[in-house]
């Protein structure tokens, strides 16, 4: 790793794997063969994103996505293509919102949590850490941690392991 850094002159990365958990393994790995090696956020230039909100390091909001105010996004998130995190809501470090999702304000998402394809989630819902919302689901109550969630209404179908995949 010093060797590609020095090399090609490299200030910084961000990791494009979509498993939450496999995403913090790969970071742990970085951070362990280079210490001073730094994690960039990345907003594609069509992406919205109001004032007040905080976007950690490593965390990639892409194209046509919109990040409404106060909204606080951790470290090494993805706000993936045409989502939409509505204002004062949360996301915790490394987790995720896929392509077409619509939260309501005042929503949490938990650490390794994902939330999936073209899911809603109405205001002031919490969904645990290391959850999975699934695809199409309308999130109407808080979700546990360590589940798997889906349906309209969304409803909790199994318990789930930390570092279980979900994709």
């Amino acid at each position: 790793m010093p060797k590609l850094v020095k090399k090609y002159q490299l200030t910084g990365c961000i990791i494009a794997i979509g498993d939450n958990w496999i995403r913090s393994i790969v970071k742990n790995k970085i951070e362990e063969i280079d210490t001073s090696f730094k994690f960039v956020s990345s907003v594609h230039p069509s992406a919205m994103v109001a004032r007040g909100v905080t976007v950690g390091s490593g965390t990639v909001v892409m194209a046509g996505a919109v990040i409404n105010s106060n909204s606080k996004i951790g470290d090494f998130c993805i706000i993936n293509t045409n989502a939409s995190l509505d204002h004062d809501s949360n996301m915790s470090n490394f987790s995720s919102i896929a392509p077409g999702v619509t939260t309501g304000g005042n929503v949490s998402i938990g650490e390794f949590s994902a939330v999936s394809l073209g899911a809603n989630i109405i205001h002031g819902i919490t969904i645990g850490k290391h959850s999975v919302i699934g695809t199409g689901s309308t999130v109407l109550k808080n979700i546990d941690d360590y589940v798997v969630a889906y349906g309209t209404p969304a409803k909790i179908i199994r318990k789930r392991k930390e570092g279980d995949k979900y994709l």
